[in-house]
């Protein structure tokens, strides 16, 4: 795949998982908002339950505090014992028209003060505060008349004040206050027969018991020792104008952690996908170039067979005027001619001989390696290598040992009897006078490994590989191709060789998975 191809389609996978990714986050910002709205829509569900609640205890504008506080404290301790509906009911205060709470229940902590605005609620780590008016209460100062007024109870009132503060005085019910600072005015307490849970009935309706004409909150029985200014101020202070609910986001976060994991693991499996379709494509693309180059290798091994075939033809058509050439010169050196004459004609047949030599080895090398496997004594190969180039060997006077177990391994005998001598006549032009090889033999395990070893010069390690290439030698007089042909029929085995060190010198030739047989 050209590099430009592939940068485009790699660009437009990137392209399509970002489009995954942007879309993943919208929708988990969308699902978050529908969360928040929930969770909104259930509070503005129990201020519209607490609104009725307050309509169904109000009387003649005014409404208990004592009636309205274990109303509240239900419904928080509610959501505390995981009743349906108020589960997330943290706190909740009704509020006057300057922000600050008149009655609340549960962690008042949790109620923002100062003014509040009734759209936008407030959000911290843990909780949401709402601000939510109550129906049936009114929340605008042009009609103060219309208030609803949360009232305290006597005992409140009453809260703090020395036992004796009051004292009943005359037939009707009324009390007075024995401090000098409330003389003449009427007590707080409520006369016999009414409790501090008295809603103000008939008893404080008329101009007599101090009630407004106006039609606004009347003063209940407990508290017409206050003048009109006085009642007043208090009702201004605890004029009913709206409705805070604190409640948990828990379950919030709960849904937009779930949300998000799942989102995550769609983005990594669109991410997956993408890495996926691209190594895909590159595989299909290095499989067609892969697909390519072997037909065109292909061609090209068909045609150096072809080339190989036409070069070992001409090799072998040169070696008959080669013999021709010797042949003339050997007869010019045993002539009565001149002594010049007879050097240069031996010199003809030295020259010829190496090139006929190398015509050899290159046709022996071009030679196809079929193998023919037939069970062969391994160590009778070897002795039969040893008595074929014994003259070379007794000519150095080199001494050759043989340890070779006798075993039988499946092999061509001819290239495996080529092989042996090429590796001993490397190994003879590799050592010096009165040098020593030995061969090794031995089974490991369901193979077999063959060893030569010499104590010549050995290999350096940066030419161990080279060795095998055809025309790479260490010799004066090598061709170069001895052991490329021992590389070319031990592969064609399916056997493996290698160079390596010799201890203290020389080199080792290593032949391994040999295959032995019963």
């Amino acid at each position: 795949m050209e590099p430009r191809r592939s940068a485009l389609i790699y660009g437009l996978l990137l392209g399509v998982w970002l489009l995954v990714v942007g879309w993943q986050i919208e929708e988990h910002a969308r699902v978050d908002a529908a969360a928040k709205t929930d969770l909104q829509n259930r509070s503005t569900g129990i201020a519209n339950t607490l609104s009725a609640v307050v309509r169904a205890l109000r009387f003649r504008g005014t409404l208990l505090q004592d009636r309205l506080q274990p109303v509240l404290d239900d419904m928080v301790n509610s959501g505390t014992n995981g009743l349906p509906g108020f589960t997330e009911l943290l706190s909740v205060a009704l509020i006057n028209t300057d922000g600050k709470p008149i009655v609340s229940a549960g962690d008042t902590n949790l109620i923002p003060t100062g003014a509040l605005s009734e759209s936008e609620p407030v959000w911290t780590a843990n909780s949401v505060t709402f601000v939510n008016p109550v129906w049936g209460a009114n929340t605008s100062p042009e009609n103060s008349s219309n208030a609803l007024v949360v009232l305290p109870s006597f005992r409140e009132m009453t809260n703090g004040m020395p036992p004796g503060a009051f004292e009943r005085r005359g037939s009707n019910d009324m009390y007075f206050s024995n401090s000098p600072s409330m003389a003449g005015n009427r007590p707080p307490g409520p006369p016999p027969g009414m409790d501090d849970r008295h809603d103000g009935g008939p008893r404080g309706d008329g101009p007599r018991d101090g009630g407004p004409r106006d039609g606004g909150p009347r003063r209940p029985p407990w508290m017409r020792w206050m003048d009109e200014q006085q009642f007043k101020a208090l009702t201004a202070r605890r004029e009913l104008h709206g409705l805070v609910l604190a409640m948990s986001t828990e379950n919030v976060r709960t849904v937009s952690a779930d949300d998000l994991v799942l989102r995550g693991i769609i983005v990594l499996f669109a991410g997956i996908s993408a890495v996926g379709v691209a190594l895909v494509l590159r595989t299909v693309s290095k499989t067609s170039e892969l697909q390519i180059r072997l037909v065109r290798a292909s061609e090209l091994n068909t045609h150096l067979k072809e080339m190989n075939l036409a070069a070992a033809g001409l090799a072998h058509e040169t070696r008959n005027p080669l013999n021709i050439i010797r042949g003339m010169a050997q007869m010019i050196s045993k002539s009565d001619g001149p002594a010049d004459l007879r050097e240069k004609s031996k010199a003809i047949v030295d020259e010829t001989d190496k090139v006929t030599a190398q015509l050899n080895e290159f046709i022996n090398y071009s030679r196809p390696r079929e193998v023919r496997r037939a069970k062969i004594p391994l160590n009778a190969a070897v002795t039969e290598v040893v008595r074929a180039l014994n003259y070379d060997i007794e000519e150095k006077k080199i001494r050759v040992e043989s340890k070779v177990e006798p075993f039988l391994i499946e092999a061509d005998e001819q290239l495996l009897r080529q092989a042996l001598f090429n590796l001993l006549l490397n190994a003879i032009q590799a050592v010096g006078e009165s040098g020593q090889i030995q061969f090794t033999a031995h089974k490991n395990g369901s193979e077999a490994v063959f060893e030569i070893r010499d104590d010549g010069p050995g290999v350096p390690p940066g030419q161990r590989r080279e060795i095998f290439k055809p025309y790479f030698t260490t010799h004066q007089k090598g061709t170069g191709l001895g052991l490329a042909v021992v590389q070319q029929i031990v592969l064609a085995h399916g056997w493996e060789i290698e160079c390596l060190a010799n201890d203290p010198k020389g080199a080792v030739f290593r032949i391994s998975h040999l295959k032995p047989t019963a």
